[in-house]
């Protein structure tokens, strides 16, 4: 229908219109209830009156005055005046003749009379860091080809198949010879075929959400809508995670919905006064980490972070998110603060209901996606489903499990025996809840050392333990996450401003450890007994358990079948010949890993036996018997062999 020539005149003569369109969005926002709320709110191309137009739309519940500032007006800050929808907190303008890519911000007027120059909080893009201003960006167009991977993923039982992951930092993973980093298109060049050869099976990103400084690895975000532009374009990315499921990959970011910084254009104060966090100051400062809380008691704040994890989802095809901090999400003194709810207890009862509302959302819309807790707490049933009274994720970090290991493989091998239940303790636990065994960056970095440097002992003891330690982590019930570095025993803890010690694989010991990492992670995805029954105490029983003065332990896994397979450690520098391992059924067992054989030691004097056959002895309750020689600092798999 042709516009009247009166509207027609207003928009050449103004530059710009507005519509009356929204309402139901407008109530469903402030409800809470609108997990699409991307669609409406930031720059959206449309056409009225035949005129192509954006339509920025935006929440400043206190603002006094909006005026849209950019490339398309020269960043005149008076002449596109955005109008408050009816009664709401939102406001909007149309504006013709805005081109992609274009930059731009909110200039607001607080109630105070002070004058704000905000990025928008659903940008689709941004300028790329030091640079702040938002970008234009139509999301949509890109045409997928992962088809093949979204059916195998919906036909694949999460807990019932392998989950190893690569855990990876974008901007040092590696870099350029000339120190320039990777775009995403390098990335899919480099990193996709290199995860692929080492046997992952999912990539773990640290934030990508538009953040101002490297050094917060992507946790301090001020773009939550926006991948980083410090790689290229929201395009571009999602072709990176296109290649990844074509090769096979699945793609896990990290989300932090609990903090966000205060830098000026961010969510910090966004319209003068407390918007994004609480009015109350003690709940709206994190001061641990300098950074503002969000209010979970807004229900605009809920709707914009129920939409953002749809919205990677929706629009990136992403394979799951690992929600970060979740234990200073649940308690309201997590940060030392002495705050209580309105029961007198420390539950934070807004968060918890947040979190519980998000799984549901997230599962009714992707019920094959990764929702995993980094949750430091014995808070209970946080991987049950939420109608059971749960939190509703699907997996959890084991911090538990991770603490215990990396304290115990620090210590000099002549005192592992009175710290014994470190090996033992994480099994009383190990089926409570759906684990993710993780050894993260947090654990090599700011002085803790790389994992390689964490081990005792001389040069090769170091890379014996190691292996033991990744041995040990793979036999464990629970998937995998390795972060980047160590699969090669990066020496020096990971430092954010410089790339991974690629130089290290000229070196016999360190490539042999990659080889081993890609042995480890082939044999996992090989052997049912190692994830079959992840989640269920029905997959593990206990040999050994109690051999403290030798620091020795064994259990067998069990697959759903009933296969068993036997896993012994010996987590000290004496070889150990003719040890008793008992075993339940009578046979043949082959060596389908040995840590310490000549093809990961280097050393040609490293022979051990192939296979070991039973004979009828009692032993650890079991009426049969292997006597096998127990490499120093080695673990062993062994594998029935039928016939």
């Amino acid at each position: 229908m042709q516009a009247p020539d009166e509207i027609n005149l207003y928009i050449r003569e103004k530059g710009y219109f507005y519509l009356n369109e929204g309402e139901l969005d407008t109530h469903l926002f402030h409800e809470g209830t609108f997990y699409k709320s991307h669609e409406f709110l930031g720059a959206h191309p449309l056409q009225r009156f035949h005129i192509d137009a954006v339509r920025f739309v935006v929440w400043a519940p206190h603002a006094k005055a909006i005026h849209l500032i950019g490339d398309f007006n020269h960043w005149n800050e008076f002449n596109l005046p955005m109008q408050r929808i009816g009664k709401s907190g939102l406001w909007q303008i149309c504006v013709p003749n805005v081109q992609l890519f274009d930059a731009y911000k909110y200039k607001i007027e607080g109630q105070h009379g002070d004058v704000l120059y905000k990025a928008d909080p659903y940008a689709f893009h941004a300028e790329e860091r030091p640079k702040t201003a938002s970008k234009y960006y139509d999301i949509n167009g890109y045409h997928w080809h992962d088809d093949l991977w979204a059916a195998a993923k919906g036909a694949n039982d999460l807990y019932r198949n392998p989950l190893s992951i690569y855990e990876v930092n974008l901007l040092s993973w590696r870099k350029k010879a000339d120190g320039a980093q990777y775009s995403y298109h390098d990335l899919a060049e480099a990193l996709i075929p290199y995860v692929k050869h080492l046997g992952y099976t999912h990539i773990e990103l640290m934030p990508i959400m538009e953040h101002p400084f490297d050094g917060s690895w992507g946790y301090q975000a001020t773009g939550y809508f926006a991948p980083t532009s410090r790689f290229g374009t929201p395009k571009d990315f999602m072709y990176f995670i296109d290649q990844c499921h074509q090769a096979g990959i699945g793609v896990i970011l990290d989300w932090v919905p609990g903090h966000y910084c205060k830098d000026e254009h961010g969510l910090y104060y966004f319209d003068g006064s407390p918007t994004f966090e609480s009015d109350d100051y003690e709940l709206a400062h994190n001061d641990q980490w300098g950074t503002a809380n969000f209010d979970y008691g807004k229900p605009e704040v809920i709707s914009f972070l129920i939409s953002n994890a749809l919205y990677w989802h929706d629009y990136y095809h992403i394979d799951g998110m690992r929600v970060d901090a979740v234990a200073y999400m649940l308690y309201l003194n997590f940060g030392g603060k002495l705050l209580k709810n309105k029961y007198g207890g420390i539950e934070h009862l807004e968060a918890i209901a947040f979190i519980k509302k998000l799984n549901q959302v997230i599962f009714e819309h992707y019920p094959n996606t990764l929702m995993i807790a980094e949750e430091s707490t014995s808070w209970p049933m946080v991987t049950k489903p939420v109608n059971d009274g749960g939190l509703g994720f699907n997996y959890k970090w084991n911090m538990g499990w991770m603490n215990d290991i990396l304290e115990y493989m620090t210590l000099d091998p002549v005192y592992r025996k009175g710290f014994h239940k470190a090996l033992t303790f994480s099994i009383t636990y190990a089926f409570s809840e759906n684990f993710i065994l993780p050894l993260s960056h947090d654990e090599v970095v700011h002085g803790k050392r790389s994992l390689l440097s964490k081990m005792p002992g001389t040069y090769d003891e170091k890379f014996a333990n190691l292996r033991l330690l990744y041995a040990y982590m793979f036999a464990h019930p629970g998937k995998k996450l390795v972060f980047m570095g160590g699969e090669f025993g990066q020496f020096i803890e990971w430092n954010e401003w410089q790339a991974l010690d690629w130089h290290l694989l000229d070196y016999p010991a360190h490539r042999a450890m990659h080889e081993y990492v890609q042995t480890l992670n082939q044999l996992y995805q090989n052997e049912t007994c190692l994830y079959e029954l992840d989640v269920d105490h029905k997959g593990y029983e206990w040999v050994e358990v109690d051999n403290a003065n030798e620091s020795i332990i064994s259990f067998e896994r069990i697959d759903k079948s009933g296969e068993r397979m036997v896993l012994i450690f010996n987590f000290t520098p004496v070889l150990r010949e003719n040890y008793p391992v008992g075993v339940t059924i009578p046979g043949t067992y082959d060596v389908i890993l040995n840590t310490q054989s000549h093809v990961f030691t280097g050393n040609p004097k490293d022979h051990y036996p192939t296979h070991y056959r039973s004979k009828k002895e009692l032993m650890h309750h079991r009426f049969h018997a292997l006597r096998i020689t127990l490499p120093a600092f080695g673990g062993l798999y062994l594998k029935y062999k039928e016939g």
